[in-house]
């Protein structure tokens, strides 16, 4: 219904309704408009009319404030100012001392002064129930008011709004799609039936963050046993976060935070931080990781020993003596630990071992290793200091250092080895008698007879000198011409015995032959007759 009529056509309506309206004893009192919709604060005219056949006192009873634009015979015009509320106006008139009546119906319609989405919760688990509260304060009618609540777009509830001040609600199901969702509240006034239109009002989204922080504890990778003075990295990880990385980490020692470093995977997260605790601050420690995601924490804790370990003290009189002096060695560990000393290792554990040595050659060289255990929370830790001992000596040139005779077939693949031993290291010299050939120490691929010979070594050192004779004998055949000589005379002489013999054989067979020719003549001569 449109909210005012053209005003310029009413009089001549309202004279032709007069006429065809019957006269006293049926006067009727009409209004127009009959039904009426206007927005609120608004303005309209409305007319009112009488059948009476005589002049009628007429006029319009409402509270609203009201003006007479005009005016005809049985007719008049109000404006009506300042609409706030819906009421039903009414015109009257007196014909002939009777009094009929009519009545109309004005609707005011106006947009809620607030729409509110209630706040959401800072985080809410998945699979948690969300409960939205939607308050809406004033809009009319409220029988063509509804109000939605919605998820972006998707339309979770509607209902309508029947109290001047009403707060809907709608659970919903938090999902992980849920996380960043915009969660809104809507107001439509639905005005269509009445030719005015629809009406919608939005109130600020609310954006939503859910979240899934599962009830295992975190792993916390640490070792149990720290020394003091060195730095250990220590691991705590979670599986199964929603969104992994917005979750956060604290590591602590002993309430102190650790400076960690994060890494985030799809639901997981992993982290890790050094600890170091300087020397003095010994003792058992609480280590503890806590994963925050949401409005919930899960924590794990370990307790780490703090221990000093010095390495053990080695200590030599002398670390470069001359042959047959005493050297005293003391191996000696820190408080807590024991040690043994590898040249002692008869002698049990203890604080500190002694031990006397009168450096000889085969000493020279001599590593000398204190080894200290300590037990550290139910664990035996051990460490170690070595120290050599040098011992000066003449040269040497024993049989094992040096062999005095090498016999070796010629063309076959040998190693001559000659060295002089002493500290410091002598001076070897090997030269062959006769001819000064120095003696091939190393590989001989292959030996030749060449090498043959005697050969004097001499080593030498500023502790002395000593000298040995050598003797490389080298295996070869002397006579392979005489062997040539005597093959061949070998076949000479096979070649003469074979000719002979067959010779032999042949003179043999011919003697045989010629006998038997005599034979058979003198036979012949016999059976002969005279």
């Amino acid at each position: 219904m449109v909210p005012i009529a053209a005003r310029a056509a009413l009089p001549a309506l309202l004279a032709l309704l007069g006429a065809l309206l019957p006269g006293p004893g049926g006067a009727q009192v009409s209004v127009y408009p009959k039904d009426a919709i206007i927005p609120r604060g608004g303005s309209m005219q409305v007319n009112c009319s009488t059948s009476c056949d005589a002049a009628a006192y007429m006029g319009l009873e409402t509270y609203l404030t009201k003006t007479e634009v005009d005016r005809g015979f049985n007719w008049v015009t109000y404006e009506l100012s300042d609409i706030q509320n819906s009421t039903t106006p009414m015109c009257f008139s007196n014909c002939h001392d009777k009094q009929t009546r009519a009545s109309m119906s004005l609707t005011v319609y106006w947009f809620p002064e607030r729409v509110e989405l209630a706040s959401l919760p800072h985080w809410q688990p998945v699979g948690e129930n969300l409960i939205l509260h939607c308050q809406v304060k004033g809009g009319a009618p409220r029988t063509h008011l509804s109000v939605m609540l919605l998820r972006g777009e998707e339309l979770l509830s509607r209902q309508h709004a029947a109290e001047e001040t009403a707060e809907v609600t709608a659970t919903v199901l938090a999902r992980r799609e849920d996380h960043g969702a915009n969660f809104s509240c809507r107001t439509e006034l639905d005005l269509q039936s009445q030719g005015v239109g629809l009406f919608q009002n939005n109130s600020v989204p609310r954006q939503l963050r859910t979240f899934v922080l599962p009830k295992a504890h975190p792993l916390l990778r640490t070792p149990r046993i720290m020394e003091v003075g060195t730095q250990w990295p220590v691991n705590c990880t979670l599986d199964g976060l929603f969104p992994a990385s917005e979750a956060q980490v604290s590591l602590t020692l002993e309430g102190q935070r650790l400076e960690p470093t994060i890494k985030y995977s799809k639901d997981s997260l992993w982290t890790t931080a050094w600890v170091k605790v300087t020397p003095g601050e010994e003792g058992i420690k609480q280590l503890t990781c806590a994963v925050i995601l949401g409005n919930e924490s899960r924590k794990t804790w370990e307790n780490v020993t703090f221990y000093s370990f010095p390495a053990p003290n080695l200590t030599l009189s002398k670390s470069e003596v001359p042959e047959g002096t005493m050297v005293s060695v003391d191996c000696k560990a820190h408080a807590g630990a024991v040690v043994t000393l590898s040249s002692d290792p008869a002698r049990s554990p203890a604080m500190s071992i002694p031990f006397m040595l009168n450096a000889s050659a085969e000493d020279n060289g001599r590593d000398f290793l204190c080894s200290a255990a300590l037990e550290v929370a139910g664990k035996v830790l051990h460490k170690s200091k070595n120290q050599k001992l040098s011992v000066l000596y003449g040269p040497r040139l024993d049989k094992e250092d040096c062999l005095g005779n090498w016999t070796w077939q010629e063309g076959s693949p040998q190693t001559l080895r000659c060295q002089a031993r002493g500290n410091p290291t002598p001076k070897l010299d090997c030269h062959r008698k006769g001819d000064g050939a120095l003696l091939p120490i190393g590989d001989l691929r292959p030996v030749m007879r060449s090498i043959s010979g005697t050969y004097v070594c001499h080593a030498t050192s500023h502790l002395g000198a000593v000298t040995r004779e050598v003797v490389v004998n080298v295996i070869y055949h002397q006579n392979e011409k005489m062997a040539i000589i005597i093959s061949v005379a070998a076949l000479v002489i096979l070649s003469t015995v074979g000719t002979a013999i067959y010779l032999y054989n042949r003179q043999r067979k011919i003697r045989k032959y010629k006998l038997q020719k005599a034979q058979e003549a003198a036979a012949m001569k016999l059976n002969t007759p005279p």
